[in-house]
């Protein structure tokens, strides 16, 4: 991944061997530094946090990889929820050391950085709903990422402990996860035909708006009301 600094990358590489040894710590980060020949001053000003940057750096990596791939790979006869199978197993075989992520998902356990952790599995899932051309710009934007941050997570923890050839188990899990959401999403459709219910929907989620660029504000999302157009 090329970071807006490549010394960024080279402390990421730098960082991986060590990992290992002394997970996402400081001590990894000083020996990176070490290991590429950076002042540790200047290594902390493009990584105020040190190892945690370099993880979270790890994780983008991974969702970059996930996306080049499915930029290349024919999916076109694919059901779509097969090419959400596809994408989730494309993003753990972008992963060569199982024990990085084991160790990073050790630091983001921890409450001081569950948020980056969960905003990480967010990204991940975001990534893939835009590669795969999702259109929503209503509450099933939000829908559409939680339900897949879910799978993710859950398939990533079963991934870390499968010893099966070829990770066959990880792979029947994870469909087994999209069927769920499958039957989830098909209740939602036969409940929303329901007129009351589509009523009370429309009052009270109908207003929601996925994400916009707003310029000086950082938001998570906005009611239509608040959307101006343009001239």
């Amino acid at each position: 991944m090329q970071n807006k600094n490549p010394i960024i990358d080279d402390l990421l590489a730098a960082a991986l061997p060590h990992v290992a040894f002394d997970g996402w710590s400081d001590a990894t980060f000083k020996a990176a530094a070490d290991d590429v020949g950076v002042d540790i001053s200047l290594a902390r000003s493009l990584c105020p946090r040190g190892a945690v940057d370099l993880a979270i750096a790890f994780h983008k990596a991974g969702d970059a990889a996930m996306v080049e791939r499915l930029g290349t790979e024919d999916l076109t006869d694919l059901r779509f929820r097969d090419k959400i199978a596809a994408a989730v197993r494309f993003r753990l075989e972008a992963i060569d050391d199982k024990d990085l992520v084991r160790r990073g998902s050790a630091l983001f356990s921890l409450p001081q950085y569950a948020a980056d952790g969960a905003k990480l599995i967010w990204g991940t899932a975001d990534a893939i709903w835009m590669k795969l051309g999702d259109s929503s710009d209503d509450v099933n934007w939000y829908t559409k990422r939680a339900t897949l941050s879910a799978v993710y997570g859950s398939t990533v923890l079963f991934w870390l402990g499968d010893e099966t050839q070829g990770h066959t188990a990880t792979w029947a899990f994870l469909d087994r996860r999209i069927e769920d959401v499958m039957q989830f999403e098909k209740f939602k459709a036969t409940m929303q035909k329901n007129p009351l219910i589509s009523r009370m929907f429309e009052a009270t989620l109908g207003r929601v708006r996925a994400p916009a660029a707003r310029p000086m504000q950082d938001v998570p999302g906005q009611w239509a009301d608040d959307v101006k157009e343009t001239p």
